[in-house]
């Protein structure tokens, strides 16, 4: 069994271009290949940790991730993410290595779903890039949009000045236009790709904020609890898009929408199935919703692709 460590996988990463890949589980999983079971969740007073596992059929490996978040970390001087993936044999169930990331796998492979999302889904041209939250995700989701848009505007809500004033810097210094707000009214009127990364147990966004043309990636509410998006902006979208439907039934902006009637599995298109078309957005003035909670199928790819690259 081989060990990786966090430092081993950060000199791997810039070696490996893993989207196409994970666009590859999309389409694999929409397409039926995948076994997928629930995730598993454990939500405590401090934080919550979540197992995502699974495999694709007839392939070398399946894959168990544990990933955890506990929020009130970074005032302790500690990081808010942590966990491991471990992968083993289809053929035996003997494990082959654990990838001791500390989530850092995870966090890249959800910023690289935003991007594929925002390659089939956002507008042609885009204004500016709003983005939700000043969080790990909050940077990395823009870090990953290079690969699908020139567009260097960011406008960057949040609720705590002194982090506004750490991403707007960070972010400055990696050549990134930023303007900072805490007037979520202000970023919607000026962007039409937002990216909301938050935590968030209450909705952040009003429907009456959303222009036409706007397209959204929703990554941050992956729990039943958690909610950014008011209903009504599903409601009103032209295209919402899942990661998994079958996932959507129980966590996300979708679970919200569809607990409060506004929407059904008939409005909803998985986003493997979007890849596999190759059409999402038809018109400049749609506007669009991808609802990203994170499929196992995601940590199967990256895994696999790391484990591969230090053979």
């Amino acid at each position: 069994m081989k060990v990786i460590s966090r430092a081993e996988i950060e000199k791997i990463l810039p070696t490996l271009d893993p989207i196409p890949a994970i666009e590859q589980g999309f389409r694999e999983y929409s397409a039926g290949k995948c076994i997928v079971p629930p995730i598993g969740e454990l939500l405590m007073d401090k934080g919550e940790v979540h197992i995502k596992y699974g495999c694709i059929k007839g392939e070398d490996y399946y894959v168990i991730k544990i990933a955890s978040g506990f929020y009130g970390n970074p005032k302790i001087g500690l990081p808010t993410s942590n966990g491991m993936m471990v992968l083993s044999s289809q053929n035996t169930g003997e494990v082959i290595a654990v990838l001791h990331d500390e989530c850092i796998l995870t966090d890249i492979r959800t910023a690289i779903a935003g991007a594929i999302a925002a390659k089939y889904l956002a507008p042609k041209t885009i204004s500016a890039i709003g983005v939700v939250g000043t969080g790990v995700q909050a940077r990395l989701q823009v870090e990953y949009l290079r690969t699908v848009t020139d567009c260097r505007n960011i406008v960057v809500w949040g609720r705590d000045a002194e982090k506004l004033v750490a991403y707007r810097n960070e972010m400055r210094a990696g050549g990134f236009t930023v303007t900072a707000t805490m007037d979520m009214a202000e970023l919607c009127a000026t962007c039409n790709l937002i990216v909301t990364t938050t935590p968030s147990h209450a909705p952040l966004i009003a429907a009456d904020m959303i222009r036409p043309g706007t397209h959204i990636t929703a990554m941050g509410s992956d729990t039943v609890e958690k909610q950014e998006l008011d209903v009504e902006i599903l409601a009103r979208a032209d295209l919402v898009v899942s990661d998994s439907i079958d996932q959507s039934q129980t966590r996300g902006e979708i679970h919200k929408a569809r607990e409060a009637g506004k929407i059904t599995d008939g409005d909803l298109v998985e986003l493997g199935t979007i890849i596999e078309k190759g059409v999402g957005r038809t018109s400049e003035d749609q506007i669009t919703i991808a609802d990203l909670t994170g499929v196992a199928v995601q940590d199967i790819k990256i895994a696999e692709a790391v484990y591969l690259a230090c053979l």
